[in-house]
């Protein structure tokens, strides 16, 4: 049996530990341990002590209140503790879930190669006893101290030093999350009951660090998971795969996607509103290497006259009338990534020029301010306007005009890629289908004939828009052509107005009657029938008559 010199103070007594094989027994005594007094509460240095600890208290409040980095922080705590208290090699342990162990994530002046050495299973050494108690340790004599593994090797022979060691707990609420320890020079007249006071309160100022230290951290964690599951669901829809055509024109379109993407040129898409130049700005710039930069779009013509310029280079603080602080402009916080301006031919002639000096100089200045600001900004331009036509006319400048026009790219109406219409139409029907939460299977022959029919002066945005009225009309599995607008039903407004005899009319509507339900019954006559709600004897005198072929939809 032999006498462990670890003492927990608690009230005015103190818990002995003993060993006994092995069997650590908790005993009460009062005075001594080792030749070591009862503390000295009440003598004349105590007022000055006290005044040490306020002042040494109100220092960590305002270190932890200043930062609320917890590195900073703590070592903060450490630092005040050695200048006003004298305690040093200040120490945080945490517990690491996954592995179950304790280990040092803070140790003030220690090496990096002998923090990583302090690792610690719960219950072992004072550290470990400490974490597994909850209840604070004081070790008076180090070297003295079996229970003292002195893991890291950080103090050198500690049989031939008079150390004391003080370790609490780290509690938020009454679940221990880690240990705060120190080191003090042994004197008999040193009040360990005080000392433990003192840490335990810096425990609790520190266990709050932790806590909001841990809950910015799983913020940051699931903001940066967030983030990147954004930029890869980004990088998923604007993949150049999943631009939607297979149309020759639409395939040079892809083909050059593909070539300026890798580049930093600037790219200047033309083409009528509602064909998708916005699509195609996303596109290159989500397969290019600032695909994990910002991507800003500025909508030029949606912007009053007067803010274009504020919107795009910023503004100071007083630059104008309601300018009441300092605004980054759209190019500051496209830095390093892309910016999109659509409908650019809609510029001033004074923004054009700022414009022309970002593009030749890559430089700007926020409006009513004299800082150069340095703008690593690709730049993606559209417009529907005829620039050609307005070069001639002073309402856009040459010199931006060829600036921008570095790489053409220009999408054709959809007029112009009919054969790309089926496509585009059943991907919108099953997108709004999904969104509207209904289950359509197919569209009608006549609907698609409609469709082919029509001149779409509104390009892919109006049938795209078309297509979610029809979804939101349907009330069957099947879009008809009765579900669309009677605009698109107008035989003058879609340029099909024919003259054809009733019966012949009513010939061909039967027809294609007959032609859907047979493709939905795989060619079968008698299901055919059923969904026409008629007999199979009268649907094969009608196929007969209408040299309808049911072979041909078995397939």
């Amino acid at each position: 049996m032999f006498l462990i010199s670890v003492v927990i103070p608690k009230g005015k007594a103190y818990n002995r530990l003993r060993h006994t094989n092995d069997v650590v027994e908790i005993e009460k005594r009062l005075p001594e341990v080792h030749g070591m007094t009862k503390p000295k509460i009440n003598s004349p240095e105590a007022p000055v002590r006290r005044e040490r600890e306020l002042e040494c208290l109100f220092e960590i409040s305002q270190s932890l209140v200043s930062s609320p980095n917890l590195h900073a922080s703590v070592h903060r705590i450490m630092d005040t503790l050695a200048e006003k208290m004298g305690m040093s090699r200040g120490t945080l342990t945490l517990l690491r879930p996954e592995t179950g162990e304790l280990i040092i994530e803070i140790a003030h002046g220690m090496p990096e190669e002998k923090k990583r050495r302090g690792k610690y299973r719960v219950g072992e050494g004072i550290t470990g006893k400490v974490f597994e108690t909850g209840e604070p340790a004081v070790v008076p004599h180090i070297g003295k101290e079996p229970l003292f593994l002195d893991r890291t090797k950080w103090r050198g022979d500690i049989t031939k030093q008079n150390i004391s060691f003080l370790c609490v707990p780290i509690k938020i609420g009454k679940s221990v999350i880690g240990t705060f320890s120190v080191d003090r020079l042994f004197d008999e007249d040193i009040s360990f009951e005080e000392d433990v006071r003192l840490l335990t309160i810096l425990a609790s100022m520190i266990a709050y660090a932790v806590k909001l230290n841990q809950v910015m951290e799983q913020e940051k964690a699931r903001w940066v998971t967030e983030k990147t599951k954004l930029q890869e669901e980004l990088e998923e829809r604007y993949d150049i795969s999943h631009l939607i055509g297979t149309s020759r024109p639409m395939e040079d379109v892809y083909r050059k996607i593909s070539q300026v993407a890798k580049s930093n040129a600037t790219v200047l898409i033309r083409g009528e509103s509602g064909t998708g130049k916005e699509l195609v700005a996303h596109a290159i710039h989500y397969n290019s290497p600032r695909a994990t930069k910002p991507f800003i779009k500025v909508s030029c013509a949606a912007l009053p006259e007067g803010l274009l310029e504020s919107e795009l280079f910023g503004h100071e603080k007083g630059a104008f009338t309601g300018a009441i602080e300092q605004k980054k402009g759209r190019f500051e916080l496209a830095h390093g990534g892309t910016i999109f301006l659509d409908e650019v031919g809609e510029f001033n002639q004074t923004t054009q020029i700022k414009l022309l000096r970002v593009l030749q100089e890559r430089e700007f200045e926020r409006l009513g301010g004299t800082r150069t600001i340095k703008a690593d900004v690709r730049i993606i331009a559209a417009t529907n306007k005829d620039l050609e036509k307005a070069l001639p006319e002073g309402t856009f400048r040459e010199d931006l005009y060829y600036r921008l026009n570095v790489f053409p790219i220009y999408l054709p109406p959809l007029r112009d890629r009919k054969t790309d219409i089926l496509l585009l139409t059943e991907h919108f029907i099953a997108k709004y289908a999904h969104e509207h939460g209904k289950e359509i299977k197919r569209i009608t022959t006549p609907a698609i004939d409609m469709l082919m029919a029509y001149h779409w002066p509104g390009n892919v945005r109006e049938l795209e828009n078309w297509i979610e009225t029809a979804v939101l009309m349907c009330d069957d599995k099947v879009v008809h052509s009765y579900h669309f607008p009677p605009t698109l039903q107008t035989a003058e407004a879609s340029g099909t107005q024919i003259r054809t005899p009733l019966s012949t009319a009513l010939m061909k509507y039967e027809r294609e009657l007959i032609i859907d339900a047979l493709k939905s019954a795989r060619g079968n006559k008698a299901k055919a029938a059923r969904l026409l709600s008629t007999t199979e004897r009268i649907i094969g005198y009608r196929i007969e008559k209408l040299k309808i072929a049911p072979k041909k939809y078995r397939a």
